[in-house]
């Protein structure tokens, strides 16, 4: 018996693994798989559809404040100075309804020069920024 008392006397290590469950398991899944996909692809009527002018095609924009181990701001790029960035934050903060930026800063940078780019943008208004890694 593989997996009760053996009362025998047959002492006998089992050796082999049972794979019948497993498959049984697999083959489940499997079906779990086949169904809920044809359920997934979306049953369409082919139509022309019209084209809207006003929609809104374009992603959101976002800012890119970047700065080397040297110090050097770059915005979206190109290289800026300090005094410059939060002109140019304001204006982007202005122009988006949803103003963001993404900082990236060399490893060597100091902390408190990052904390000054985020300062500059928040008080530029975009309040909402990721960290590149």
């Amino acid at each position: 018996m593989a997996g009760g008392a053996n009362f025998d006397g047959d002492d006998d290590i089992i050796t082999d693994i049972n794979v019948t469950p497993l498959v049984d398991i697999v083959l489940v899944l499997l079906i779990i798989l086949m169904v809920t996909a044809s359920y997934i692809v979306s049953k369409s009527i082919p139509m022309d559809l019209p084209n809207a002018d006003t929609g809104d095609e374009s992603p959101p924009r976002t800012l890119t404040v970047s700065v080397d181990e040297g110090g050097q701001l770059y915005l979206d790029a190109e290289e800026i100075e300090w005094a410059d960035l939060r002109s140019r934050a304001r204006a982007f903060a202005s122009s988006e309804s949803e103003p963001r930026a993404v900082i990236a800063a060399d490893r060597r940078v100091s902390h408190g020069e990052f904390i000054r780019i985020v300062d500059t943008l928040r008080a530029a208004g975009i309040t909402r920024y990721a960290i590149n890694v």
